[in-house]
């Protein structure tokens, strides 16, 4: 249906192209309810028989999905902000808002593993689990599917100043409800001193995601790497680090994981032939892990009647063709 009401975007090439009112808020949307669907119900934490948490979520999770998009492509930076953004919204989340980082009963849950440090409150474990799970499945990987899905406007702000301003409210309200939600059904609040250094580091996570230089694309004159390595390496890394548990070896592996997929996606994103293909394969095999772990969720957190597998296979499928769309759109290019 026609609304009658169109935007006028600026392409690279000059021209002024029309968009409708629903064409322009459709990745906006998109992107807004794809947070939480990928960062909990794809992930089997949170089964298909609670739709209204998508509702109550989506605001935390797609706010800042949105947020850290917007004031990103505003600024002219590119996806090492984006990641550092993502982090900081990954270390929030648990340790300002639901507080999981520091609940060691969190959901009935024992988080006091080998890893668990008395002093500090935490498993390192878990952290790097719920830190570094939220920066790439709840924030990156769904900028990124949506960014393939419009490539013509994956470079460009989708919202005006009243809709980042709306954004950003958006974001806090969802914050607070989780962080009442929390308070009320965990009976836990992190400590003064908690609270004090998670928010320290996350305004250091975004002093830095700001201070990066813009590094020259194509540094390198060397050709891009094969799509399908790319792809490949990605789906080992991030099936790897889901799979291990809480033991320092572990911990130990996933910190090596994370460096070596950060060194070599900035060496391969340097050269030349570096491309939105490439960009495709990454984040297609990390999502693809959220694919198959979501089966092993659901089963840790006890989401396995009928109902909760079928949804297990709806959202599976639906990442699936989220893919497949993404991939038709970016052949075009």
């Amino acid at each position: 249906m026609e609304t009658g009401l169109s935007l006028k975007i600026p392409p690279e090439n000059g021209v002024v192209q029309r968009l409708s009112f629903w064409s322009c808020f459709a990745p906006v949307l998109g992107l807004f309810f794809l947070a939480p669907l990928v960062g909990e119900y794809l992930l089997g934490s949170i089964s298909i028989k609670e739709p209204m948490a998508l509702l109550l979520l989506s605001p935390m999770y797609g706010g800042g999905a949105l947020l850290i998009r917007e004031v990103v492509r505003r600024t002219g930076r590119g996806w090492p902000t984006i990641l550092l953004l993502a982090l900081a919204y990954g270390v929030a989340e648990p340790a300002l808002f639901d507080h999981s980082l520091f609940n060691a009963s969190f959901q009935g849950y024992d988080f006091q593993d080998a890893t668990y440090v008395p002093a500090l409150g935490i498993s390192v474990s878990n952290a790097l689990a719920f830190c570094v799970g939220h920066a790439v499945w709840s924030i990156s990987v769904p900028i990124a599917i949506v960014e393939m899905l419009v490539p013509d406007r994956s470079k460009t702000p989708w919202l005006g100043r009243i809709g980042l301003t709306v954004t950003g409210a958006l974001y806090l309200l969802g914050g607070t409800i989780v962080f009442l939600w929390a308070a009320k059904s965990q009976h836990f609040l992190p400590s003064v001193p908690q609270f004090a250094v998670s928010i320290a580091v996350v305004l250091g996570l975004i002093g830095t995601a700001f201070a990066l230089r813009r590094l020259p694309r194509g540094a390198s004159d060397r050709p891009g790497p094969n799509p399908w390595l790319v792809g490949m390496a990605a789906f080992f890394a991030s099936g790897l680090f889901f799979l291990l548990g809480g033991n320092w070896l572990h911990v130990a592996v996933k910190t090596g994981l994370i460096a070596a997929m950060a060194v070599a996606v900035a060496l391969w994103s340097s050269r030349a032939g570096w491309g939105v293909r490439h960009r495709f394969a990454l984040t297609g095999g990390t999502l693809l892990t959220y694919v198959w772990g979501g089966f092993v969720c659901a089963t840790f957190v006890g989401n396995t009647g009928p109902i909760d597998r079928i949804g297990n296979v709806i959202f599976s499928l639906g990442a699936i063709v989220l893919l497949m769309l993404a991939a038709r759109k970016i052949r075009k290019i």
